[in-house]
């Protein structure tokens, strides 16, 4: 039968286990060792499942404690001076570089953090510099091939890439990827001679920038790197693990390289099928097919699946075929087991990661079926396909179909709202403001669990967030802030919080997924046609605003968020669902500004995040419609009316043009993790957008000192007109404390103050 792998998987654990281990570390509640211990007995459980599930290849080292890419920056002793200065032990030097560090021993800030490809999760990028000393550093890989060979689990050792690397660092001297290739190569190529000299079979060395735009000198950089590495790999073979699209630039070079395996992309690798068909596969080669898509939680579609095989049979041996997972489950929940209150009968139209473990195990029966179609479980599962009711409403059909260019324009135009707004709104010079969220505190998470668990009734329950409401008001006005918000207590997540008060959602108990280190969110999954069916946030906004003379933001989440934060339909296009969701928070829109609220953020965090990996592709495939769905939202407001929006952790220059486009009034960026480079993209372009780029790193603990923020605004005033900018915070308070967020922002409005002075 032909064998089975998965990619990566979930790291988590089912109960979210790894994230309150790790924050009770970074609390002194438990020791280094027990935080040790606890994360080897969750490795554990999981090669075991994935053992048990009949998977021959199972990966280890898809653990991290924060992120795999940090992970390789610690090994390959990249770690920047600051860091190393501080005179920490290993783990805490780590966590300082993911976090940042403040307290007896220094001050550094956290590393930069992107969104990894194109999904919502994210990065710490590496930094190089020219002094660095690039050796291998760290025995994790090694450890816990061993630790899993000790559980009686083979696996197959997965270590980030070095052309990956190489092309996803930023580079803080005269040396460039180039420079660093030979040094870099030289620690590849110890890893696998250690590899081999432990035993290991196979190791997976996972290379997504394949997948991306590549020129002549990137494909030059590849092949430098790699044949020295192919030539001195001892006895281990390497496989070359490629996803999140095809590998069109590079695959001619790729095959005749000598890879033991190759790793392939069929579920986003739109040229996968037709480059085996065109160019070829080498005979000897293991195809490490990706057909369980990694990153939507449908069940397969059997039928498309052993389509896809039945095209690559043709040009590849059925024995030389290892059915795979698209990329890492990583990015689905754990397991379905802990969802009890979901209807069986969409249920069984999930596939969460465990669930995608027994679909690879049948995809391979299938393969070795040459009566397939005839295989109980095909029928079955093409049965379950052909039954799944196609959920439409006529009533949000007809609205999308009579959409004309003028629902997707604002008038007046930009300089005419500006200048109606500014004296309306009587704002100072360089207006301070927050993104939107305050601190979840215990005691609010506990407000919300009473009220689902029906321990207090309504009234109650709106009676105290009124009067967390009213505390919020209250400390914005005291710190001095120009711009308030009320803090959004009630919300859960800005996504899944939206998705509860929109028909068409369907919403989980536990299905986790990590973001970025010991942050997890909850996608709720779009079932149907979405729709509004009620207002969802005016009672609340319409109370803060009654607190204070003050304008008070209304808070809203913006149509290709909820979107890309969700786990989207497969028989619906992502435009047209862009385009229901948008109806619906448009109706949001106009309640509030039919309320008197004359401030409203309609927050579009992920808009980056789901562009196209290819440049061809940007505009056909994704700008066409997500800039004219967050247009849609906002078109009918009033010229008085203010529309703010939000955007965070993600490589905006590129397409800085297009965001300028979306015709928002106010647009506020990450900017202080990613050391300012957006306002040189802003000054560019001459950016017409009032903007507010982040004046501290929100993702760490870490409180900035007045001087600091001083400087930053300075520097922003030189490419940035006074006229034009705001200050506040990269992103929403939610997960910050309340002993660290009030002395920030009391910084960050002193040196505003002392700005305008």
């Amino acid at each position: 039968m032909p064998k089975t792998s998965v990619t990566g998987y979930p790291r988590i654990g089912k109960q979210r286990e790894l994230k309150f281990w790790t924050e009770d570390y970074f609390k002194g509640r438990i020791s280094a060792e027990n935080l040790q211990e606890n994360a080897a007995s969750l490795r554990h459980g999981q090669w075991l499942t994935q053992q048990k599930a009949g998977i021959d290849f199972i990966p280890s080292n898809d653990f991290s404690f924060y992120d795999g890419m940090l992970d390789t920056v610690f090994m390959l002793n990249a770690v920047p001076r600051e860091y190393g200065r501080l005179g920490l032990s290993p783990l805490d030097t780590y966590f300082a570089m993911a976090r940042g560090y403040q307290g007896g021993k220094g001050d550094a800030k956290a590393m930069p953090m992107k969104k990894w490809f194109n999904t919502n999760y994210h990065y710490i990028v590496p930094q190089l510099d020219d002094a660095m000393e690039i050796k291998l550093n760290d025995a994790k890989p090694f450890d816990e091939y061993e630790e899993a060979l000790n559980a009686g689990v083979k696996t197959k050792p997965v270590i980030m890439g070095p052309f990956t690397f190489l092309k996803l660092a930023e580079y803080r001297g005269k040396k460039n990827a180039a420079d660093f290739a030979p040094a870099v190569t030289a620690v590849y190529t110890e890893i696998l001679s250690r590899f081999s000299d432990i035993g290991a079979g196979w190791v997976q060395i996972d290379e997504p920038s394949l997948v991306t735009d590549l020129n002549e000198e990137d494909v030059k950089l590849f092949k430098r790197i790699y044949g020295p590495l192919l030539k001195n790999k001892g006895n281990v073979k390497i496989l070359l693990q490629t996803y999140f699209g095809d590998i069109r630039d590079i695959y001619s070079d790729v095959i005749g390289m000598g890879f033991d395996g190759i790793g392939l992309d069929f579920v986003e690798g739109k040229k996968t099928a037709g480059l085996i068909a065109e160019n070829g596969f080498p005979k000897d080669t293991l195809l490490f097919a990706g057909l369980v898509n990694g990153k939507n939680i449908w069940r397969n579609h059997y039928g498309k699946t052993m389509g896809i095989l039945d095209g690559v049979l043709k040009t590849v041996k059925k024995e030389n075929i290892v059915v795979n997972t698209s990329c890492s489950l990583l990015l689905v929940p754990y397991t379905l087991e802990s969802e009890t209150e979901i209807d069986g009968k969409i249920k069984v139209n999930l596939a969460f990661a465990e669930e995608k473990l027994s679909e690879i195990k049948e995809i391979s029966e299938l393969l070795d079926d040459a009566y397939y179609k005839e295989n109980p479980k095909y029928t079955y599962n093409l049965s379950l396909i052909n039954s799944k009711k196609e959920y439409r409403d006529k009533e949000i059909q007809k609205k999308i179909d009579a959409l004309t260019e003028k629902d997707f324009t604002r008038l007046p135009e930009f300089a005419e709202r500006e200048k109606i707004q500014k004296k309306i709104l009587g704002l100072p010079a360089l207006p301070t403001t927050t993104i939107g969220s305050f601190p979840q505190t215990k005691e609010v998470k506990s407000l919300r669990a009473k009220f689902r668990k029906k321990e207090i009734t309504k009234e109650e329950y709106d009676s105290q967030i009124k009067g967390k409401i009213s505390e919020c008001i209250k400390l914005q006005e005291k710190i001095g802030l120009d711009v308030l918000v009320h803090g959004e207590f009630e919300r859960n997540d800005m996504v899944e919080y939206f998705g509860e008060n929109l028909s068409g959602f369907l919403f989980t108990k536990k299905a986790w997924v990590q973001s970025y280190g010991t942050r997890c969110v909850k996608p709720p999954i779009i079932w149907s046609d979405v729709k509004r069916t009620k207002p969802i946030t005016v009672e609340t906004s319409k109370f803060a605003q009654s607190l204070t003379k003050k304008p008070v933001k209304g808070m809203l989440t913006g149509p290709v968020t909820i979107l890309n934060w969700s786990f989207p339909r497969e028989d619906v296009s992502r435009k047209e669902m862009a385009f229901q969701i948008a109806l619906a928070i448009k109706a949001e829109v106009q309640d509030l500004e039919a309320a008197g609220l004359k401030i409203i953020q309609i927050d579009e965090a992920a808009l980056r995040e789901k562009l196209p990996l290819r440049r061809a592709d940007w505009h056909t495939d994704y700008l066409d419609w997500a800039i004219p769905a967050f247009r849609l939202v906002h078109s009918s407001v009033k010229p008085e009316t203010q529309i703010h929006t939000h955007m965070c952790y993600s490589e905006f220059g590129d397409i800085v043009e297009d965001i300028d486009a979306m015709d928002a009034d106010v647009i506020s960026f990450e900017a202080s993790r990613s050391n300012l480079e957006i306002i040189g993209d802003l000054d560019r372009v001459h950016f017409k957008t009032e903007v507010g780029p982040g004046v501290y790193d929100i993702h760490s603990p870490r409180i900035p000192g007045e001087t600091e923020i001083t400087d930053k605004i300075k520097a922003m005033l030189e490419k940035i007109p006074k006229e034009k900018l705001w200050i506040n915070p990269d992103c929403g308070l939610k997960t910050r404390g309340e002993a660290e967020t009030t002395p920030s922002l009391c910084n960050m409005v002193a040196a505003a103050k002392a700005c305008r002075s």
